[in-house]
């Protein structure tokens, strides 16, 4: 599977880091960042880093067949330009490929509290079937320690792409 991890903007920057270690390996692994994230990359992490400027990058085009984004903190900002379908940089214009092309594209917006503004570009999103997925803890699986919680929102973005994982207990009811 090819996916593409966006971290746009600097806070939450660590949750992206930590999806893109927790995607199984053998996925093709695409990273943007934009220069607000300000994060620094082990050169341990088998990805293909993309500068947020590059907007020539393989992952802007249709053809490079990217099976899911994910936007892993989306910012405020991110949000609204793909709303309104500016494309002015490496994340928008691959967040617009993904719609253009009818793709799984995940957006973890992570800001609080909403605006009016930003629950009417989220809906507009969601009806064009974008997953909409800001990061909530959920009380049900039994989270003890904070990678509990940050690995129950990564799995559950997980669930929402089909990627297989086993990162939190299940519900059993």
């Amino acid at each position: 599977m090819k996916i593409i991890v966006a971290i746009s903007g600097s806070s939450g920057s660590k949750l992206g880091l930590s999806v893109l270690e927790k995607l199984p390996e053998d996925y093709d692994k695409h990273l943007i960042i934009t220069d607000h994230a300000d994060i620094v990359l082990d050169k341990e992490h088998s990805i293909t880093l993309h500068k947020n400027d590059e907007i020539w990058a393989s992952v802007a085009s249709g053809s490079f067949q990217a099976d899911a984004m994910m936007i892993t903190p989306c910012s405020m900002n991110t949000l609204a330009k793909i709303s309104s379908g500016i494309a002015d940089n490496l994340i928008t214009r691959a967040a617009a490929v993904m719609i253009k092309e009818r793709k799984e594209l995940l957006l973890a917006p992570r800001e609080l509290p909403l605006s009016a503004i930003t629950l009417e570009n989220m809906q507009k999103l969601a009806a064009l079937g974008i997953i909409i997925a800001p990061p909530i803890m959920g009380f049900y699986s039994e989270q003890k320690t904070l990678e509990d919680m940050e690995d129950f929102i990564i799995g559950r973005w997980f669930d929402q792409l089909k990627i297989p994982h086993k990162l939190y207990k299940r519900w059993e009811g």
